[in-house]
């Protein structure tokens, strides 16, 4: 199941996150995954985070909690390889604010595990500009280049995200120190990890920093498998999963594949080209990728089903008539393609809470180059019903996805 903290009733880590992971284990569901957690950016976007390392204040139930010296210095020499650098803009009470983090964070991560839940993080490719991470390493970073992606159908002029690039040679001669570390984080925080825009590794778009739009930009090449490696001879495996939607090329898979990494699919994907030509699209998934019903950038089910033609439609029904799904139609489009999300052969299923409670694009989290009004959904603590969890126990249970089911990353190979 995906839903950011901040998407809970309160938007922290209090009971309702509590509560949260209780209702996914009676539904039977044994994965919840978040968004990136560190401080966002001025528009509350967690992928353009004020640091790749901090986890965001803002999060924290209990803001003035006691937190001894001890602990803070203990906190210090634990975390070093970052925390002065983000204590040096966020200003005082900054690293007792992370040693509050970690104590709630490691609190709900082990009463999920008790619960039987693991939790699935978000790993951004790029940093924010003039974050912790660009001042304090300026020298990791190129100049007067940004980041973004090249024109194509759904953007003419392509997309200017404005993130600084990595000068990835000068990060190839300090043995990709950076990397590790923020791999080594990531790992302590979550059970596995998606690794965003994961074909930048493989060739990513490079924008004049002075450019207005994407159209001037030029592809560049990637680092390779080479901080991957880099991170496993130090950390051992890598719970990752590689995003590779998007302009994926046949490099892009080459190195997905060669790290032994599990790709994602998405639903709604699977039904909406012109290329669609099988029967059953979603019966035909790779056993090792992770199947989304829809992700952050997405539309929610409902959205999506109800803006789609009637050839898209028809190609749903009989994907659903071949794996012997029954629908009646109707407005409960949403529960059928759960259903049928549950029933492909991919090792993990994830959808969106909004998707399961059967909302519109009203609680949709973000419409990508949308300024405003986004990542500010929040969820109606009386949408999560026993009877929702009921069903979705049944589902998972019918789809042999019952919490006795394992998903595991192969890792670097």
């Amino acid at each position: 199941m995906q839903l950011h903290i901040t998407s809970l009733p309160s938007g922290r880590l209090d009971a309702d996150a509590y509560r949260f992971v209780d209702w996914l284990a009676a539904a039977g569901q044994t994965w919840w995954q978040v968004l990136p957690l560190g401080p966002p950016d001025e528009f509350g976007s967690p992928y353009r985070p004020r640091s790749a390392f901090a986890g965001s204040p803002a999060l924290l139930a209990q803001p003035d909690a006691p937190v001894t010296r001890a602990q803070e210095r203990a906190f210090r020499d634990r975390e070093a390889y970052w925390i002065e650098d983000w204590a040096r803009i966020a200003g005082a009470g900054a690293i007792a604010d992370q040693v509050r983090f970690e104590r709630e964070w490691t609190a709900l991560r082990r009463y999920a595990a008790h619960r039987g839940v693991r939790l699935i993080g978000d790993l951004p490719l790029y940093v924010a500009p003039d974050g912790a991470d660009h001042r304090a390493h300026p020298e990791l970073f190129v100049r007067g280049r940004v980041a973004g992606a090249p024109p194509d159908a759904f953007a003419a002029l392509g997309q200017r995200w404005g993130n600084p690039l990595y000068d990835w040679p000068a990060l190839r001669r300090q043995r990709y120190r950076w990397w590790v570390e923020r791999l080594r984080r990531a790992r302590a925080l979550f059970d596995l990890v998606r690794v965003d825009h994961f074909r930048g590794f493989v060739a990513y778009w490079s924008i004049p920093a002075r450019a207005r739009d994407a159209r001037s930009g030029s592809w560049m090449r990637g680092p390779g498998r080479a901080p991957f490696d880099a991170a496993r001879r130090e950390l051992g495996e890598l719970p990752l999963i590689a995003e590779d939607l998007g302009a994926i090329t046949p490099p892009v898979l080459a190195l997905r594949d060669a790290l032994g990494l599990p790709g994602m699919i998405v639903l709604q994907f699977a039904f909406e080209t012109e290329a669609v030509t099988a029967r059953d699209p979603i019966g035909t998934a790779p056993a090792h990728a992770v199947l989304y019903t829809g992700t952050h950038d997405h539309s929610t089910l409902p959205g999506w089903w109800a803006a789609q033609d009637g050839v898209v439609r028809e190609r749903v029904r009989a994907a659903l008539r071949l794996r012997a799904i029954a629908w009646r139609g109707g407005d409960r489009a949403h529960a059928a393609l759960i259903r049928l999300a549950y029933s492909s052969p991919a090792a993990l299923a994830i959808i969106q809470l909004q998707d399961a409670v059967g909302l519109g694009d009203a609680a949709r989290m973000n419409v990508p180059g949308a300024l405003g009004g986004n990542w500010s959904w929040r969820l109606d603590a009386a949408a999560l019903t026993p009877a929702l969890a009921r069903w979705l126990r049944a589902v998972s249970t019918t789809a042999g996805r019952a919490p006795a089911r394992r998903f595991r990353s192969r890792g670097p190979g």
